[in-house]
């Protein structure tokens, strides 16, 4: 008697929970984030070949692809960036204080706020360092 191995269906396992499909959006916006920094090292590139190619390169992000590239890559960064929050209290070694630990809502909100203001701060520091060209 020949028996065949039972072989489990793998295609589209991931549709059939809303936990699963958010963590395949997550995992699948890696290619999109991977595409983006594609395009700033390809910017860096073209800083250092000189003025011409950066000013190329930044005239190519005004397209309508371009636009539409950062368009889809915003939300799915901010989604990606999001778990990497929610993942930090589980990462983190207990943090007490009077005793008690922190809750984890305190660690997330912590994080983001940190993230914000370290963005607004390099956002000030470029924004007051880079002089104003006139066209």
């Amino acid at each position: 008697m020949i028996m065949k191995t039972y072989v489990r269906p793998m295609g589209w396992w991931w549709l059939h929970n809303p936990f699963y499909r958010w963590y395949m959006v997550r995992e699948s916006s890696c290619i999109v984030i991977t595409a983006y920094a594609v395009i700033l090292l390809w910017g860096l590139m073209c800083l250092v070949e000189g003025r011409l190619a950066f000013d190329a390169w930044r005239e190519s992000l005004a397209s309508p692809w371009a636009v539409g590239f950062h368009l889809v890559a915003l939300p799915l960064v901010t989604y990606h960036s999001w778990t990497w929050f929610k993942v930090m209290p589980k990462t983190l070694p207990f943090i007490s204080i009077a005793g008690r630990r922190l809750a984890d809502r305190t660690i997330i909100v912590s994080g983001v706020v940190a993230a914000i203001a370290a963005s607004i701060l390099v956002f000030l520091a470029i924004f007051v360092s880079v002089p104003r060209i006139s066209p």
